[in-house]
């Protein structure tokens, strides 16, 4: 079973930036499009971002321009960049395969606040 640990989380101003990094266990994490989740207090888990195994990448329209999904298929790891974050983006943010069909990890919180 695909265990998935999330870091890079935590306080920042609005205007200000986090890297989030997701990294999976297990084999074949090269053959699966992965995506970017993210749930704010009181609120669904929604979609976020997605990049195919050819690195094409999609993203929720509050976020395009601004956040940034990429991965490293070595590391088994897939990173968000957030650029210019606003208060809306608070939310624990997590990561899994796009049909989101593994076990979910314990999450990296983000909060955006003056």
């Amino acid at each position: 079973q695909v265990q998935l640990v999330e870091s890079g989380g935590g306080l920042v101003q609005p205007g200000g930036s986090l890297r989030l990094s997701c990294a999976a266990s297990g084999h074949f994490f090269s053959v699966y499009p992965m995506a970017w989740f993210r749930q704010p207090p009181g609120n669904q888990r929604k979609l976020v971002a997605h990049i195919g195994t050819d690195g094409s990448a999609s993203y929720e329209e509050s976020v395009k321009g601004r956040f940034t999904i990429s991965r490293d298929d070595a590391k088994n790891t897939v990173y968000l960049q957030m650029n210019n974050l606003k208060p809306d983006d608070t939310a624990a943010y997590y990561c899994n395969e796009l049909g989101s069909r593994w076990n979910w990890g314990q999450g990296t919180q983000v909060t955006v606040s003056s």
